[in-house]
């Protein structure tokens, strides 16, 4: 029987590794340092614990990491030390530069690595993220063979290591930033006393920007105009002691369009000149 670990169950990746005990695949972790919570979500899905790193490294044919961000090297680092031999998915959201410094030390130890990311909620009774993945042809489809006829859906990408984690981190540059734009937006209504008119707004409102690519020309063509309004919001946000640093970085991004003022650009020229100096 195929044995998994995961490496650290929070509220995704218990979820995630409930799908695979769902399966009946013995899914293992190491309590020890976690929190309580932790435990509770472990027992919850079913996952079986072990004492230690090693027992659950020996066991296991496949490991998969999904821990914060900012642990994500640290704990694959812990795992080359011990010449782990398996498949190790890298499924946490770290930038594609990091996902193949990972996968390079790994290897070099006598892994196997694939990279993976996951977008959507935590798998439950109507949700179903896709887990992306890249890397090697067969090894990809080793990983995604495992989420068979379970609530996450494997996407295999083209490409090698670090598409999956690219893929992750683009969508995670507007949702995760989009959230928190309009909590400050939020936040700076209610300080002026306008928070019921925004809603207001809001309610009325239908943007699918991320979805509407064609609109990316727009708003380089209109960027001149709009700069200087966003500089206006953060000198707003400042006067309230609120965060001006959304504001003001969207006022940098607008910044480096300001030379196409009113300019017929198609949206893949005007991506591209993102990537010059203001």
């Amino acid at each position: 029987m195929t044995t998994v670990g995961i490496l650290h169950p929070g509220s995704m990746g218990a979820a995630v590794a409930g799908e695979l005990t769902g399966r009946g695949i013995t899914v293992l972790w190491s309590p020890s340092g976690r929190s309580t919570a932790t435990r509770a979500r472990a027992l919850a899905f079913g996952l079986e614990s072990v004492a230690e790193l090693d027992e659950l490294l020996d066991r296991s044919a496949y490991v998969i990491s999904l821990c914060p961000p900012a642990a994500a090297e640290a704990v694959a680092r812990s795992v080359a030390e011990r010449r782990y031999g398996g498949l190790y998915v890298e499924a946490n959201a770290v930038s594609p530069e990091r996902t193949e410094r990972i996968a390079g030390f790994l290897t070099a130890a006598g892994a196997t690595v694939v990279d993976a990311g996951v977008v959507g909620s935590p798998p439950a009774q109507t949700r179903s993220p896709r887990l992306y993945l890249s890397g090697g042809e067969e090894d990809v489809t080793r990983v995604a063979a495992l989420f068979a006829d379970t609530r996450v859906r494997a996407k295999p990408l083209p490409g090698g290591i670090g598409q999956a984690s690219a893929l992750k981190l683009s969508f995670a540059s507007y949702q995760k930033a989009s959230r928190a734009l309009a909590a400050v937006a939020h936040a700076m209504a209610h300080e002026y006393g306008v928070g019921a008119e925004l809603s207001d707004i809001a309610e009325h409102h239908s943007g699918r920007h991320l979805a509407d690519v064609d609109y990316i020309a727009d708003v380089a063509a209109k960027a001149w105009r709009w700069e200087s309004e966003m500089r206006e919001v953060a000198a707003a946000l400042a006067s309230v002691g609120l965060p001006v640093g959304l504001a003001e970085g969207a006022a940098d991004v607008l910044a480096r369009w300001a030379p196409a003022k009113d300019a017929e650009l198609d949206p893949i020229e005007a991506m591209e000149r993102l990537r010059g100096a203001p």
